[in-house]
């Protein structure tokens, strides 16, 4: 999924998006360490996606409060 697809949703669904990928993650570092997995570069892009997800949930958070005041 792109950013800008990302940064169409709404702030509730970001942090759905945000728990399953994580959840995702750890199951992915899990597996492989058991038996290694076919393409480990997948652990690094899944690591990214969930940290794009944080900092586009940052950013409405922030842009929040700042229309806030």
């Amino acid at each position: 999924m792109k950013s800008s697809e990302l940064r169409d949703l709404s702030v509730q669904e970001l942090r759905e998006r945000i728990e399953t990928e994580t959840v995702r993650y750890q199951r992915m570092k899990l597996q492989h360490k058991v038996t290694p997995l076919d393409k480990p570069s997948s652990l690094n892009d899944q690591r990214k996606l969930v940290a794009r997800l944080r900092t586009i949930l940052n950013e409405k958070s922030v842009e929040n409060a700042s229309v806030n005041e």
